[in-house]
């Protein structure tokens, strides 16, 4: 069992290891009240649930509910945010009930703003079972929505009260999945760490394979990076933005495909590249940088250029209204070579626009 600390003034801890799933007193320890409703989705839930409920329901008295959402980005709406409210409703959930997120980026995303909202604010425990969702979306407290206009433009900052990460859900995980966990981990190489950059390299087959001792390793690397930055930065006004490397290329890409093509970490895949590309245009570093990260992910059986048919135009049309714009124009996160990333702000939109369309 591994435990990483996340401090600040909410401070909690994320615990990486097999079987914390049907372990009541893990489970059990941040709950303060007589309710907990699970959310999870039509792929997990009949995995997971039940092991969860019996482990929570080993306490007396304590009433527990279930909302199960359809599988999917396209639940990450607010269609799908008023079920959980009223299952919370439903459930009688009073202000020390506690919300417990199973499942991907997805659940934990949507279950974490509800419980952000509910009676202005409850317990969240994040049960990540997806590789992404335990090194990226479950740890540190950015809770969210969709809209149309693009992803996660409504939301809350809302720490959980402890993040559990059984590694034996990653038995079940499909490969997309997994390589798409893998495209969040390269990143905290790329940003910051190139020793981790090139034990990634050294190890690709064994976390292909689902190695257990190799992914153990990658998540907790990844999560002690993540909350590190977060400790010194929970509202992200400065170096927590690093985190999005990618991201402001990848959510383009998603939300012009209607969340209906390349999943989550396929498109943060393809925005790394395109960050480190649109670097190398602007003088920042070298062409090789970006070839070395790109052969890595391929590696890793990711996609490294923009999916045909889409517009550079949308697409730029996209990134103006991304969360990271400001008044003064686009702003991204780029790099002066492995583990050297920073905020650039100002970007000139012709270098975007020459680096969509070489790509």
């Amino acid at each position: 069992m591994i435990s990483i600390d996340v401090g600040g003034a909410k401070p909690y801890a994320i615990r990486i290891g097999a079987g914390l799933l049907g372990d009541a007193d893990a489970l059990l320890a941040p709950s303060r009240g007589r309710h907990a409703l699970i959310v999870s989705d039509a792929n997990v839930a009949p995995l997971y649930a039940r092991r969860v409920v019996d482990a929570l329901r080993s306490r007396d008295g304590l009433v527990v509910g279930e909302c199960v959402l359809p599988a999917g980005e396209e639940s990450k709406r607010l269609p799908q945010f008023e079920r959980v409210l009223q299952s919370l409703a439903d459930l009688g959930a009073t202000r020390d009930a506690c919300v417990y997120a199973l499942g991907g980026g997805v659940v934990g995303d949507l279950a974490g703003f509800a419980s952000a909202c509910w009676m202005r604010g409850i317990d969240c425990v994040q049960l990540p079972t997806s590789l992404l969702a335990m090194v990226d979306s479950s740890v540190g407290g950015k809770t969210g929505l969709d809209l149309d206009a693009g992803k996660n433009l409504v939301g809350a900052f809302h720490p959980p009260v402890a993040v559990l990460a059984d590694t034996d859900t990653l038995r079940t995980l499909p490969v997309r999945e997994l390589r798409a966990g893998l495209a969040e981990v390269v990143k905290y190489g790329a940003i910051r760490d190139t020793d981790f950059l090139d034990w990634l390299e050294q190890n690709v087959d064994a976390l292909l394979a689902n190695d257990g001792d190799a992914l153990a390793e990658a998540i907790s690397r990844s999560c002690a990076h993540k909350a590190a930055i977060v400790e010194r930065d929970p509202f992200e006004r400065g170096e927590r933005a690093l985190l999005n490397f990618g991201h402001t290329f990848g959510h383009a890409i998603e939300a012009e495909q209607a969340y209906t093509g390349l999943n989550h970490g396929e498109v943060v895949a393809v925005g790394m590249v395109l960050a480190a590309r649109l670097s190398a245009r602007l003088g920042m570093a070298a062409d090789a940088d970006a070839d070395r990260l790109a052969d890595l992910l391929e590696r890793f059986g990711l996609p490294v250029a923009i999916p045909p048919g889409l517009d550079p135009e949308a697409l730029l049309a996209r990134m103006r209204l991304d969360k990271k714009a400001t008044a003064s124009g686009l702003r991204f996160v780029l790099w002066r070579g492995p583990g050297r990333a920073e905020i650039v702000a100002g970007v000139d939109e012709n270098s975007v626009r020459a680096t969509l369309a070489s790509a």
